[in-house]
């Protein structure tokens, strides 16, 4: 515990950094002004690549990417700023989402001169979108037991198998998937790469999936004869898995893994506050639901100091990741029991349907990103407890 409590300390968002919120609030009420309040309580889940367009017009993806790769050479406390901000409000996220917080990281640290300039520029501009290609079927959450396999031909890779629960995967103008292109699934670890590839390649095939509730969020992708040029790798061939435990941590880390049931809590406390004398128990909740979401704020922020000192912080975003969905899953359940002790109490349309949207969700926030069960093999390891 003292390794994680030395590395994870408090941290403020510098002032230049704080200066971002206002421009991006008022981004924000001018280009969604009309968003109804039932529709951003799905902001996580969201995709508007027409949106997703305007913020990158604004040069807000890919911000703390590094100048001399064509980023803006912003700081992580940037990006939690403008983050903190689109989740608050309720904003359609889904379109940039991995691009911007984890493939174009990978880009710009391990990508060629040539990579970069091909997709950086689309990345930022938020006309290229990403899916992200690691679990697979029959694995459950055992991200090593890779089986999709890219065999080296005469003019790069040919890639078969599956990839599942791919986000949006249907909807993605290019994937970055790990394989196989050594070695097999026993080896683990061992053997594994990262490929960049267009997803209108020919051989490439998505199957949506339809989620609990009535979305088509996630997809199979199949692969059938793939072939993919030699620069669709990314970084050295076997270092795949070195690569998604640094991206990793950029998915684990920020404040989407506290903040996805934040509109439904403003929702409801802006209910609450109308009613004459709330009872103990919604002051209660409202103050247990301010209360964590400050501690966990904390940490996401501390994640966030390490990563702008250019640490790989992996057990403390599992941490914070694992605490933070836990937290997510508990507002709806909260909000739930309060309204049920309010005497005649009978919650307004939009707050009844982000209510039963967020809970049917909720299941997703402890998966995504690596399974609750995951995390804490994780965190046990780094706290040298197994």
């Amino acid at each position: 515990m003292t390794s994680l409590l030395s590395t994870l300390s408090l941290a403020g968002i510098p002032p230049e950094d704080e200066a971002l919120r206002a421009p991006v609030r008022d981004f924000l009420h001018s280009e969604l002004r009309d968003y109804p309040p039932h529709l951003r309580a799905r902001s996580i889940g969201a995709h508007d690549a027409a949106f997703t367009r305007a913020l990158g017009a604004q040069g807000w993806i890919g911000m703390n990417l590094p100048e001399d790769v064509g980023g803006a050479g912003r700081s992580h406390f940037a990006r939690f700023v403008l983050t903190e901000e689109l989740l608050s409000f309720g904003a359609p996220v889904v379109a940039h989402w991995t691009a911007d917080r984890q493939t174009a990281q990978l880009i710009a640290r391990y990508g060629t001169p040539a990579q970069r300039a091909r997709y950086i520029p689309g990345i930022r501009a938020g006309e290229i979108v990403f899916g992200i290609g690691l679990s697979e079927p029959d694995t459950g959450s055992d991200l090593a037991s890779v089986r999709t396999r890219a065999v080296p031909t005469a003019t790069g890779w040919r890639i078969n198998g599956r990839k599942i629960w791919t986000t949006n995967g249907h909807r993605a103008s290019h994937m970055c998937a790990l394989v196989r292109t050594s070695g097999t699934a026993e080896d683990r670890h061992k053997g594994l790469s990262q490929l960049i590839f267009d997803m209108k390649t020919p051989g490439i095939s998505t199957r949506p999936i339809l989620n609990i509730v009535g979305e088509e969020e996630f997809c199979e992708v199949l692969f059938e004869d793939v072939d993919v040029p030699a620069d669709a790798l990314i970084g050295e061939e076997g270092d795949g898995w070195k690569q998604v435990t640094a991206e990793l941590a950029f998915e684990r880390s920020g404040c989407e893994r506290i903040y996805s049931s934040v509109v439904l809590a403003d929702i409801w406390l802006d209910e609450m506050r109308a009613l004459e004398n709330p009872p103990q128990i919604v002051v209660d909740m409202a103050g247990r639901i301010a209360g964590r979401l400050s501690v966990l704020r904390a940490m996401s922020l501390g994640v966030c100091a390490c990563l702008d000192a250019g640490q790989n912080p992996e057990l403390e975003a599992s941490l914070v990741k694992d605490l933070g969905t836990e937290f997510e899953q508990e507002v709806p359940n909260w909000i739930a029991e309060a309204n049920a002790s309010i005497p005649g109490f009978r919650p307004s349309r939009e707050l009844a349907l982000a209510l039963a949207y967020v809970t049917q969700y909720a299941p997703v926030f402890s998966i995504r990103g690596g399974s609750r069960h995951i995390m804490r093999g994780m965190i046990a390891r780094g706290l040298g407890l197994r």
